[in-house]
């Protein structure tokens, strides 16, 4: 009985009931994993890191190919080279909290954002 009672705070841990606390340099961002390690971050393209640790809701490590196609509400820190290195799957509570990143995002396109595009045009992307 005593076995079972030192594995309760792993097992409440790994079912994502322990708070979980993020580093304060994380950002907040929606992501979606389109061909492992290449990803959309705030719509964007990115990188995953070589290494990079994916955790779910119950803080458990997921791989990027399990996720191909999900837009998911995420808590990011990247590497030095820029490439995203550690993500945190957020549950609806944690989506809650205030964190820095993740732009408002809007299929609206005003009429400004199309001059802009026209002087600045952004460069085709090479295959």
């Amino acid at each position: 009985m005593m076995g079972a009672a030192c594995l309760l705070p792993g097992v409440a841990e790994a079912q994502g009931l322990a708070k979980r606390d993020f580093p304060p340099k994380a950002l907040r961002g929606l992501l979606e994993v389109t061909a492992p390690p290449n990803i959309l971050l705030d719509r964007k393209p990115r990188r995953l890191s070589p290494g990079a640790r994916i955790k779910d809701t119950k803080n458990l490590i997921v791989m990027s190919a399990s996720l191909v196609g999900k837009e998911l509400l995420v808590n990011y820190v990247a590497d030095p080279q820029g490439l995203i290195h550690e993500v945190w799957i957020l549950t609806p509570t944690e989506a809650q909290e205030k964190r820095a990143g993740l732009e408002t995002l809007t299929n609206i396109r005003f009429g400004s954002d199309l001059d802009r595009t026209a002087r600045h045009p952004e460069p085709a992307a090479s295959q």
